[in-house]
């Protein structure tokens, strides 16, 4: 009986554990996709100028 308990708490660890790193994980993309579109504004907005200065 002990086994059987013992086992079981270790599947709901390593589950538990799982969807923590799951959910990390779409965050970490989440930032980067973030921060990609950002960056890629800042570069258009100067962009933008520098073409509209060069006139």
């Amino acid at each position: 009986m002990t086994g059987t308990m013992i086992g079981l708490s270790v599947a709901i660890g390593r589950f538990i554990e799982a969807l923590f790193w799951a959910m990390f994980r779409v965050a970490g993309g989440l930032a980067a996709a973030i921060a990609g579109g950002v960056l890629a504004l800042i570069i258009a907005y100067v962009g933008l100028r520098w073409l509209l200065r060069r006139r």
